[in-house]
């Protein structure tokens, strides 16, 4: 039997049969994978090698993940008829013949045979003229001037750069199909007599020496570096596609073929990157912005990762990505955070969340993040400062302030973040067990770090102007206690109200919040101005749980309103339908007022009326007394004007400087004054509601927007208003200077005794200590408070030891004693 083997598939031939008995002899044939083969399974026993080149040790795919797979194919016959000298001569003359012409690049010389004549001529040589050994040379020989043709037609081509690539990547690819020819022809030399004799079998000769000679070669290595490096900078450049990118695939996989990629390709690559970058950044530092040198920054991450994505091994991404950032920004990371953060934050207002998320992405890759925190947090401490002291600001300070923290914590969680695969977790099934899913799913875990920086920014940044934060942030939930939902649900509202509490916990003067926090409360209460005694209670047991149990004082404000509600009710029960008076008795050390020196004269009627409630709340609680505090009093007045009858809700200051006009068509202001008793400045705010307001129910000689010493005043007859109940505002509900300023005065007195009750109770405790260790204690007592001076601090142990609490040691001036 015969049979010639087409030229598409020279690696295959088959066996021609003889007559003559002998020994079965099996060969071993590598057929390339086939899905024709890919069951088969030999019962005869052979001679089994694997024949893999060089090249064959290096992977052969891109990504390595494919593995060239092959079918073993046994093959038996008789043996080869013995033939005479002169017919092996002449077969060793074609199978030489065969290999000049194979490994001859460009020869116009054809085949001398078939390629199964060609492989039967081996096979006799091999087998029956016992003379592979000199075949097995006349191939080393061959190879060694093929070697050298390549060599020199590589070194020689006119191309030079990335054009150069062409005539090497076709050189390369020539060699690879001779080779697998030979192996093909010479198969029967390759198969048994080389692994019979353990010599390397012609496809590890063969890349071994295209290896040695070609591209050890210096020239051809620098060659390559030039047409890749030519062919990199020119894209970099022109932000586009070269037209040679093939060729550098191919390059890749030749490479890669012959375990060279690392180092003739990858190596040399990332320096590039490296040296590229670092030059580019030090001239677009003088002409960019930090931010917009950021954005470049992401930007060029991105085209090189999609460059190394398309081109390079699989494992080169993260080098070249890594070897990008660094060249870029180590040397600029401060800069590059310090200019980026004003811009990209946008004052507070609305932060470029994903050009954040981006710069921090950068930073996190290069081991810059501490640079980006101390950053950020330097940019929010200094804003948070700017808002506080701004003093002209001081009414907007608590909303600048929640807009900045909450755009801060949106950039928090939305932008310094890290993502972190999490399995997902498939429905159980019937047994009660459950799969996961191989599919990931990607949660975000916010730094930490930023958001204590956040915190730890606001805090320094309170520390700026001591208190005025505080009192303003009292003065924001007062606000907002009186405006209530206004057709929010309780989430909404209870969220608003959370987030300025949260501002609360960033001050030290949490004893200045809690003062204020009760004069707002008590006058809401008293005014009846509070949205909601729900909402009224629950913040008091959030403050009192959360924050601080002295805000329980507010509950016994509460109890006081009830139990006053309750002795009005008895009283004009007793006094019959007639009674108009309504009244709260309040215990003075719960409520935040002081007691006035001089309050106004009422009217006679009136204080008749409170002479009788006095009367009558002596005979129910024997031996206390009554203090009368007209300043939050309201009265309703029936006014008659020639529009007609109208009812004015008022201050009781207001009724009692209305109702002087039932006596007199005009006052001066002095007048007023002396028939009233009332304090100059209470006056004159009274004044300035009633006829410089919005409501004008009196007439001011001359005009002006001032209340002059000189002014004179009458009922102004003419006055209109479409309501029949009017309600004039009173100008004293809001909080003076003259009142903030006393209750600051009140703080700092509170502050001295809660200091002087802490050392004494300190030392009684202790009996003896060092200076530093009471002052650092009495710090850590009243802390939740208020956080003192040190020269405070020092002054209040002095007039202890003045007032003989104290006394210092007789040896170390710095040692105190308790003194029982």
């Amino acid at each position: 039997m015969s049979s010639s083997l087409p030229p598409s598939a020279p690696e295959y031939a088959s066996l021609p049969s003889t007559t003559m008995a002998a020994v079965d002899v099996f060969t071993l044939l590598s057929l390339p994978a086939s899905k024709a083969f890919s069951a088969f399974r030999s019962s005869e026993f052979g001679v089994e090698q694997d024949s893999r080149a060089r090249p064959a040790a290096a992977d052969n795919t891109r990504n390595g993940s494919e593995k060239s797979a092959s079918v073993v194919l046994k093959l038996k016959g008789p043996a080869l008829k013995v033939q005479s000298n002169d017919v092996y001569d002449r077969d060793l003359a074609l199978v030489r013949r065969a290999i000049r012409v194979v490994l001859a690049k460009g020869t116009t010389e054809t085949m001398p045979a078939t390629y199964e004549k060609i492989y039967a001529a081996c096979r006799a040589v091999v087998q029956n003229a016992q003379n592979g050994e000199g075949v097995y040379e006349y191939l080393k020989m061959e190879m060694e001037r093929c070697f050298g043709s390549l060599l020199r037609e590589l070194l020689e081509t006119p191309h030079i750069g990335v054009a150069w690539l062409q005539p090497f990547i076709e050189t390369c690819s020539w060699f690879d199909r001779q080779v697998t020819l030979l192996k093909s022809l010479l198969a029967y030399l390759d198969r048994v007599y080389l692994v019979g004799q353990k010599k390397t079998d012609i496809g590890s000769l063969a890349y071994e020496g295209f290896y040695q000679r070609i591209f050890q070669y210096g020239a051809i290595i620098l060659r390559i570096r030039e047409g890749v490096a030519e062919w990199v900078t020119w894209e970099r450049e022109q932000h586009a596609v070269h037209e040679a990118r093939p060729l550098i695939v191919a390059l890749v996989s030749q490479l890669q073929r012959h375990g060279l990629y690392h180092d003739i390709l990858e190596s040399f690559y990332l320096t590039k990157v490296h040296d590229y970058y670092v030059e580019e950044a030090r001239k677009l530092r003088e002409t960019l912005q930090p931010d917009e040198f950021c954005r470049h920054a992401g930007d060029r991450h991105d085209e090189e990762v999609e460059r190394a994505r398309d081109v390079l091994l699989e494992s080169s991404t993260q080098r070249v990505a890594l070897e990008t950032d660094t060249a870029l920004l180590t040397a600029h990371l401060d800069w590059i955070a310090k200019g980026s953060m004003e811009p990209l934050m946008d004052g507070g207002e609305s932060p470029a969340l994903e050009h954040l998320h981006r710069m921090y992405l950068l930073f996190s890759a290069v081991g810059g993040i501490k640079v980006l925190l101390a950053a950020f947090k330097a940019y929010v401490t200094n804003f948070v400062k700017k808002i506080v002291t701004d003093v002209k600001m001081d009414e907007q300070m608590v909303d600048r302030l929640l807009i900045l923290k909450r755009n801060c914590d949106a950039v928090v969680t939305e932008s310094f973040y890290d993502e972190e695969p999490i399995p997902r977790v498939t429905p159980s099934k019937p047994s009660g067990s459950a799969d996961v899913d191989a599919g990931p799913s990607v949660a975000r875990r916010a730094n930490r770090e930023f958001g204590y920086a956040v915190t730890d920014a606001f805090a320094d940044g309170f520390k700026a102007r001591r208190n005025k934060p505080a009192e303003m942030i009292a003065k924001h939930l007062d606000r907002a206690m009186r405006r209530g939902q206004k057709g929010r649900d309780d989430r909404a509202y209870g969220a608003e109200l959370a987030a300025a509490l949260a501002l609360y916990r960033f001050t030290d003067d949490k004893d200045v919040f809690r003062t204020f926090y009760h004069r707002a409360l008590a006058k809401r209460l008293l005014l009846e101005k509070s949205a909601s005694d729900d909402h009224e209670k629950a913040m008091l047991r959030k403050l009192k749980e959360e924050y601080d149990p002295e805000f329980g004082m507010g509950d016994h404000m509460f109890t006081d309103l009830a139990l006053s509600r309750d002795l009005t009710a008895e009283y004009r029960a007793r006094k019959g339908g007639d009674a108009k008076l309504s009244l709260m008795v309040l215990q003075r050390s719960v409520w935040p007022f002081t007691a006035r020196t001089q309050d106004v004269v009422l009217p006679v009627w009136m204080t008749d009326e409170l002479n009788k409630f006095t009367e009558f709340y002596g005979e129910k609680h024997k031996g206390r007394k009554l203090d009368w505090d007209h300043s939050l009093g309201h009265a309703t007045l029936r006014a008659h004007f020639k529009a007609g009858v109208k009812e004015l809700t008022v201050s009781l200051y207001q009724a009692v400087v209305l109702l002087l006009f039932n006596e007199a068509e005009e006052l001066s202001f002095r007048e007023l004054k002396a028939q009233s008793s009332m304090e100059d400045g209470e006056l004159r705010r009274t004044l300035q509601s009633l006829a410089l307001g919005k409501k004008r129910v009196l007439r001011k000689q001359p005009a002006g927007k001032d209340v002059h010493d000189e002014d004179v005043f009458a009922y102004n007859g003419e006055f209109t208003d479409a309501a029949f109940r009017v309600h004039i505002n009173s100008i004293q509900v809001r909080e003076s200077a003259e009142e903030a300023q006393r209750a600051q005065t009140m703080i700092e007195a509170d502050r001295k005794y809660a200091l002087d009750a802490a050392v004494v109770r300190i030392m009684k405790g202790r009996k003896k200590l060092h200076y530093e260790q009471l002052k650092t204690q009495t710090v850590e007592a009243v802390a939740k408070h208020f956080h003192p001076e040190v020269s405070m601090i020092k002054a209040r142990i002095d007039g202890l030891v003045e007032q003989e609490y104290l006394r210092r040691d007789d040896d170390d001036m710095n040692v105190l004693h308790y003194v029982a």
